[in-house]
């Protein structure tokens, strides 16, 4: 990872947020969302489903099942230079409905009503 003279860089900075490392979003800008009421996307996730453990997939934050394959992820709005961050899942994820199912979610705020949304995805991805 190359050194950025203006401070952390934009993965490293999404992989903090994302597992949870820091307890304040004074720190990030686009990707702050992550944090409200003290809770992070990881907090959601280990409540949801506790076997999944997390990992780095293609550079970004991940979830995966005990077999190793992910589950979810996260992209940071950062890292992509986008106007909003996004929360992910793979194919190994079983949220099959039909022919068609949205499988990635824009995320520009973190509020109760997102966190219950990303509990029931999370849990029905690995039932």
């Amino acid at each position: 990872m190359r050194h950025n003279a203006g401070g952390i860089s934009s993965w490293a900075r999404s992989f903090i947020a994302f597992f949870g490392l820091i307890e304040t979003s004074s720190y990030f800008s686009c990707d702050s969302i992550l944090y409200r009421r003290g809770l992070s996307i990881t907090a959601i996730i280990k409540a949801s489903a506790p076997a999944l453990s997390p990992k780095t997939w293609y550079g970004m934050p991940a979830y995966a099942n005990k077999d190793g394959k992910v589950v979810c992820f996260f992209q940071s709005a950062q890292k992509f230079k986008t106007r909003y961050a996004t929360f992910g899942f793979s194919d190994a994820a079983n949220l099959d409905e039909g022919a068609m199912w949205p499988t990635t979610f824009a995320l520009m705020k973190l509020t109760a009503a997102e966190e219950a949304k990303i509990a029931a995805l999370v849990k029905k991805a690995v039932s």
